[in-house]
């Protein structure tokens, strides 16, 4: 069987030859450090993992959307504890929006969202650029490269995260995001409803895609973020409609929660995806417990995540990353079809883990 098959098989929530496994992407600093500043197809191809390849349409901007949208990002150099840190102007007719963040070599945050108030998100609502065109070249290149390795994993177009809950969230910060929701319902109901209204706009251009999997959801819709109650109202259903609109144009859904997901389990398995990631388990801060997950509604959805990287790759052994992946598969091979993979980035680890959790994967066999 190819890893295409393999993974195919349990996107459809079946059970190949034996337990699939990807990398949930692979940061910089890992490859920096471990690969001489390679690529995710080096990485791929030499620890031995079936391929996901993460990788986007290209959006083609109307001059005129551009114009109405001028950015200026300011670089404020390396602040003493080694952060590059920026500030930017967004100039519109009707008024600026301005935000501030950082960077390091391991990542990148905010420090400023660009949206304050609700007149900055009309701003934004009327000015912010849509692509005029989606075009797929870049993606037909991954596909004709990656042939039966794997699959292509595509980044959806959002405004944040993946899904408009979470965009929201980036928006305006979490909390004020969540203060928001329980003071002026009404208000995040329409901002959410103009970000997916831009959304879909974007996914009926994207027939013909050649891709198979899509991430939805995000972090902020997690119940370490929010209560079921919240995600219910302000997450559920836009997630359908916009699963919904993903379905219609080919592609598998695997909706993301990178924290608490147990409360939530019933409520994701409604929103229409096909899978959950990325199955945090409590050592890693989540809450998964994947044996339970998988009886409570692995008949409805597929599972990508659980490993614990912290405990296998980054301060443990090759032994350590074999009993972790064997431990993972009997906590799901009942149940639910399942790729293991790391419970979000990692940014260390010991190459030779990193090969023991592959090489581990290929022993469970269903």
């Amino acid at each position: 069987m190819t890893s295409r098959e393999r993974m195919m098989i349990a996107l459809q929530n079946g059970r190949p030859d034996r337990l699939p496994c990807q990398s949930h992407g692979w940061m910089r600093n890992w490859l920096d450090l471990y690969r001489d500043g390679g690529d995710q197809w080096d990485a791929y191809e030499w620890s031995g993992m079936d391929f996901a390849i993460y990788v986007g349409p290209d959006y083609v901007f109307d001059d005129g959307a551009l114009a109405n949208w001028a950015v200026d990002r300011v670089d404020l150099g390396t602040d003493a504890d080694g952060n590059n840190r920026w500030e930017e102007t967004i100039t519109t007719p009707k008024g600026t929006l301005h935000s501030a963040g950082a960077s390091n070599k391991i990542t990148n945050w905010r420090t400023e969202p660009l949206l304050k108030t609700e007149q900055d998100f009309a701003i934004w609502n009327e000015f912010v650029p849509v692509p005029a065109k989606v075009e797929f070249h870049t993606l037909q290149a991954a596909r004709e490269r990656l042939g039966d390795r794997g699959i292509i994993r595509v980044h959806p177009y959002a405004f944040g995260q993946g899904s408009p809950w979470q965009s929201l969230c980036i928006l305006f910060d979490s909390v004020p995001a969540i203060i928001l929701a329980m003071d002026r319902p009404d208000f995040v109901h329409h901002a959410l409803e103009e970000m997916l209204k831009k959304i879909l706009r974007v996914i009926e251009m994207w027939q013909g895609i050649p891709a198979d999997m899509i991430e939805t959801g995000g972090g902020a819709g997690s119940s370490t973020v929010i209560s079921p109650k919240l995600h219910e109202e302000f997450c559920l259903p836009y997630d359908r409609r916009e699963h919904e609109a993903l379905h219609a144009v080919g592609l598998k859904v695997v909706y993301h929660l990178c924290g608490g997901l147990m409360p939530l389990l019933d409520l994701v398995a409604q929103n229409g995806c096909d899978g959950m990631e990325t199955m945090t388990p409590p050592s890693m801060g989540g809450d998964c417990d994947l044996a339970e997950a998988s009886r409570r509604v692995g008949d409805r959805l597929f599972f990508i995540g659980g490993f614990d990287q912290n405990a296998g790759f980054e301060n443990g052994t090759p032994e350590d990353a074999r009993r972790l992946v064997h431990e993972c598969f009997e906590a799901t091979k009942d149940q639910a079809g399942y790729i293991i993979a790391p419970s979000d980035h990692f940014f260390t680890g010991d190459p030779a883990n990193v090969r023991a959790f592959a090489d581990a994967a290929k022993e469970c066999v269903y």
